[in-house]
């Protein structure tokens, strides 16, 4: 298997080759760049499996970076940076991000999540190998796990590989109540740390994203004091 190609966008030089050196150690391909306006011209290139984004940047803040990413890209986003409010965490996943790691941290849990980022991510990517992926329909939803597309009544909807693996969670286990620990385990691949934030953070943009009235959603459904269930889609 090609080696997952990773760039690392980081003003602070020894923190860059620090995370480069050891990526490289695990197998990685990496890239490093120290400000927001070279991060700009590197994504305009669809060669990056995951992103690292320090949200402090010179020229070009990482907020406009990250936002350029989720303009046409699904690739992960792990954001490093040194705000550690709850608010500032929320602000980034909402902005796109799939994971966000306050400064200082430890080299062994960043190295341990780009593991886990790219083992989610590169379990969606369309399987060549398969004669004919199978499409999940659900009312106006269509969820193609061969192309990694979602469209809602015939349009397509760009999702990032956290709103789409939710979204398959829910699609293929019609039925179920998923609490937001369950959601967290299955999607993440991690022990659910209680992090009711990050779930609610990206219900909330996959509803964004297929809701035609997000405030009265018919597809991703609230079970108060539970967690969410799939809806007719009526």
């Amino acid at each position: 298997m090609k080696a997952a190609r990773i760039l690392i966008i980081e003003d602070d030089r020894e923190i860059n080759q620090l995370i480069a050196n050891y990526l490289s150690k695990e197998g990685f391909v990496t890239e490093s760049v120290y400000n927001g306006r070279e991060a700009l011209t590197r994504i305009a290139r669809p060669d990056y499996q995951l992103v690292i984004l320090d949200m402090m940047l010179p020229i070009v803040e990482g907020r406009e970076v990250l936002r350029k990413i989720r303009e046409n890209q699904t690739i992960p986003v792990i954001i490093l940076s040194a705000k550690d409010r709850e608010m500032d965490k929320i602000d980034g996943l909402g902005l796109g991000a799939d994971d966000y790691m306050t400064k200082p941290f430890t080299i062994g849990e960043l190295v341990a999540r780009v593991n886990a980022q790219l083992r989610r991510y590169m379990a969606f990517q369309p399987d060549h190998t398969s004669a004919s992926p199978p499409v999940i329909k659900h009312g106006g939803l269509e969820l193609d796990t061969g192309t990694y597309q979602v469209r809602v009544n015939g349009e397509e909807k760009p999702l990032t590989a956290k709103e789409y693996a939710i979204l398959k969670l829910f699609l293929s286990h019609p039925n179920q109540v998923f609490s937001k620990p369950q959601i967290f385990e299955s999607v993440w691949q991690e022990d659910s740390r209680s992090d009711d934030n990050t779930v609610m953070v990206h219900i909330n943009r996959l509803r964004a994203k297929i809701e035609s009235d997000p405030s009265r959603p018919v597809y991703l459904l609230t079970v108060w004091g539970i967690g969410y269930r799939l809806g007719k889609g009526d």
